[in-house]
């Protein structure tokens, strides 16, 4: 079996993708694809060997004229033991072949580089070590990458097919995996779990850097408000930290109140007390979201408390500031 695995490797090591799979992009790709492949290949032929021989002996064995029932033969245990034995040490090989696979997978090296992966509707949000969030996930090639994931509402689940690479995150726990990218480039990074009305567009990217470039990129893109004017600044926390997902800025109320027109404006609150709408107040609904709900809404937004920095809230005031009517 070993001889068999490290012969298929090689030859796939030397392809690049096949007809079923896209171009394998990760160290474990490889595995990944022979496994599939095996599986299929395997159940193929038994298949064909299956319909072909009943095919066969419905033709054999039809019924003819003038003939008529004949004595059951005995049972022929060599038969009965190759077709019990064979199958057997094939699902065998399987299990050890997948549960070996399984364990590489889940145990990441001890150098990984992690990255908290956080699913929510409809977007994904990529945190690096030194607290810069992303809505795209960025890697350095040839680096272990751990992702530590979970997610703020229901299932969602981070495929990234080049990868061969696909996790189910959960809300109120935390799972990991990892892997090792291979090749600089951009690759597409899907929801595969069925999560509501804008599945379809939980799409980003998988971009992973060339040697050196990871670090200068991560620093660049960590200094974005020092770069930007603060009303620009917020125009991309509201989009990247999934505001956008919840709050529209063209009028239209969504799953929470619309920002357009909002500064400055009185508010009704659950309760029926009303109340205008200040930087006190956004920072207050930013941090303690349950605090003081809009009347009409739902209480569903997460606490960003721990995950937002002040200046980044001072930042996405200033760009409500510029969402007038």
């Amino acid at each position: 079996m070993e001889f068999i695995l490290s012969f298929v490797t090689q030859s796939l090591v030397q392809s690049d993708g096949d007809f079923w799979l896209p171009p394998r992009r990760s160290t474990y790709a490889v595995e990944i694809d022979w496994m599939f492949s095996f599986i299929l290949y395997l159940s193929a032929f038994f298949f064909a060997l299956i319909v072909g021989l009943m095919v066969w002996f419905c033709i054999r064995y039809r019924a003819r004229e003038g003939g008529g029932p004949q004595p059951s033969p005995s049972h022929n245990l060599k038969l009965e033991l190759v077709w019990t034995i064979i199958p057997l040490l094939l699902v065998i090989a399987i299990f050890y072949e997948g549960f070996r696979g399984f364990m590489r997978l889940s145990v990441p090296p001890q150098n990984a580089y992690n990255i908290n992966v956080t699913g929510q509707k409809w977007k994904w949000l990529f945190s690096y070590p030194n607290g810069y969030v992303d809505e795209a996930l960025h890697v350095p090639v040839d680096r272990p990458v751990r992702l530590t994931m979970t997610s703020e509402d229901v299932i969602h689940s981070l495929y990234i097919p080049a990868f061969r690479l696909k996790k189910d995150v959960v809300p109120g726990r935390y799972h990991t995996v990892w892997f090792n990218a291979t090749a600089a480039g951009e690759y597409d990074l899907f929801c595969a779990e069925f999560c509501g009305k804008d599945h379809s567009n939980m799409i980003t990217k998988a971009v992973v850097h060339p040697p050196g470039e990871f670090e200068k990129w991560l620093e660049d893109a960590s200094n974005f408000l020092a770069k930007m004017p603060p009303h620009e600044a917020g125009e991309k926390l509201y989009k990247v930290r999934g505001c956008a997902q919840c709050h529209s800025i063209d009028g239209k109320a969504n799953t929470g109140p619309t920002f357009k027109g909002l500064m400055g404006h009185e508010v009704a609150l659950k309760g029926g007390t009303t109340i205008v709408v200040d930087e006190n107040y956004i920072r207050e609904s930013i941090l303690e979201p349950n605090a003081k709900v809009v009347a009409g809404f739902q209480p569903v937004m997460p606490t960003f408390k721990g995950r937002i920095k002040d200046e980044e809230i001072t930042a996405i005031i200033e760009y409500l500031k510029t969402l007038t009517e």
